[in-house]
């Protein structure tokens, strides 16, 4: 009588085939917006729609193959709504590029796709169980605070628009703000997975809200000195806020605790109105904040210029939008990096931009549809981590140049062009997917052989 056997789980052919029309869906919805880019210009199709066309086609093929192979249960939707939000990004930049733009380059950042592509296929096949992660927890935390603090070198740390944020050797620079986020992220996860039950404890009650304890507070402060640190020494507004409002809100995920989210909060608009009292550069962020239709301030460099043409590009397009290839968006300084939300708002009116409002929201569902599902704390907090940074930096760079909030200097992740956000962000994307599979994969079903099922009929 022999021991019962595992039956391997078969692939999901059907899922696989619904992905791979989605993701033509995608690429097609692209390339029409291409083709409407050159008629509204030329009158005539683009002479390079074609190689954009096959270069991305075949890009999204290859990462679907590598995911069809190595992430068979991954969520269907994800791949083809990034490939969706990656194209269109494209096509703005060509659309600028076509203008005469300067710095603006559709080629180089379908070449930084591809090696978006690339990380992405390496990360799945090499995380074969991002379980692992949690032994680098502190690994991880030293890596990202080495990478945070990589720009105030000496030689390598460089001062670009007056942010102190990038690092350069020779002529390659990178942002590794980007990646210190994937790196934090891990490390939170760790971290709170093995602290919270210490965190969630309660200490006195103030009206409706159970406090913490006093001794519990030390991680939040640090992380909260961390965020003041960026934001004082490399004038980085926008990583200070992503990281310290990830941590909070990891911090919730991990403990369920109102009274972490309040005092967050309360130290954080703390820490920036005394950072904006005691520096200009600071105060001058809040000053544009509040006064962007100021001519004195318009006119002034680093004033709100580009603030308030990004506004009017908006205004321009209304509901419907001026259509593609029809406005003046390279009126917009920086358009295709830190502005292009508004680039893409003129043309594609208010409508196109609640469009693309959605497919970001769809995938960071996705991405908290797989935290639920997990199976596991780490798991649940890492990925209900990285789909919160998703979120929140959409909604940081989307406040900031509708003057919700004050300018950041964060760019939309997936449209704007870059390598070092694009590169972190598609590796955000593998991770994401590699426990979306893990999440949905069944566990393997159980035979028995015809002896055993005898004896039981007995």
């Amino acid at each position: 009588m022999s021991t019962p056997s595992a039956e391997p789980v078969p692939l999901p052919a059907k899922r696989r085939v619904a992905q791979l029309a989605m993701l033509a869906f995608a690429v097609a919805i692209v390339m029409l917006a291409y083709a409407n880019v050159g008629l509204a210009l030329d009158n005539q199709i683009p002479s390079g729609m074609l190689t954009y066309g096959l270069g991305l086609g075949g890009l999204m093929l290859a990462a679907y193959l590598v995911l069809a192979k190595f992430a068979p249960w991954a969520d269907p939707l994800i791949l083809p709504l990034v490939t969706l939000v990656n194209g269109i990004g494209l096509v703005v930049i060509y659309r600028l590029e076509a203008s005469g733009m300067p710095g603006a380059s559709a080629t180089n950042q379908l070449l930084w796709t591809a090696v978006g592509v690339v990380m992405f296929s390496v990360t799945l096949i090499v995380l074969r169980d991002h379980r692992a992660l949690q032994r680098l927890t502190y690994t991880m935390g030293a890596l990202g605070l080495a990478l945070l603090i990589s720009p105030l070198l000496p030689f390598i740390g460089k001062e670009i628009n007056g942010a102190r944020i990038w690092i350069g050797v020779g002529g390659f620079t990178l942002q590794p703000a980007e990646f210190t986020k994937l790196a934090l992220v891990i490390f939170f996860a760790g971290y709170l997975v093995a602290k919270r039950d210490v965190l969630a404890l309660a200490g006195r009650r103030l009206l409706f809200i159970d406090l913490p304890r006093a001794r519990d507070l030390g991680p939040v402060l640090i992380t909260w000195g961390l965020s003041l640190g960026v934001l004082i020494l490399q004038k980085d507004l926008g990583s200070s806020l992503l990281i310290f409002g990830t941590f909070i809100a990891m911090l919730y995920i991990a403990t369920q605790r109102t009274s972490w989210v309040l005092i967050g909060i309360l130290l954080f608009v703390g820490g920036a109105v005394v950072a904006g009292l005691l520096f200009s550069h600071v105060q001058d962020r809040f000053i544009v904040y509040l006064n962007p239709e100021d001519p004195a301030l318009f006119d002034k460099v680093g004033g709100s210029a580009q603030l308030m043409e990004g506004l009017f590009a908006m205004g321009a397009g209304g509901m419907l939008g001026t259509g593609l290839g029809q406005g003046h968006p390279y009126e917009i300084p920086l358009a295709f990096s830190d502005f292009i939300f508004p680039a893409a708002g003129e043309e594609l009116g208010l409508t196109g931009l609640m469009a693309l409002l959605m497919v970001y929201a769809l995938l960071v569902e996705r991405g908290l549809r797989t935290s639920i599902a997990a199976r596991e704390p780490f798991s649940k907090l890492l990925a209900g981590g990285l789909s919160f940074i998703l979120a929140w930096q959409i909604f940081i760079i989307v406040g900031g140049v509708t003057n919700l909030i004050p300018l950041t200097g964060l760019v939309t992740p997936f449209m704007s062009q870059g390598g070092s956000a694009l590169l972190a962000n598609w590796i955000l994307i593998a991770l994401l997917v590699r426990m979306s599979d893990t999440a949905r994969k069944p566990p393997p079903q159980a035979i028995q052989d015809e002896g055993m099922t005898q004896v039981f009929q007995r």
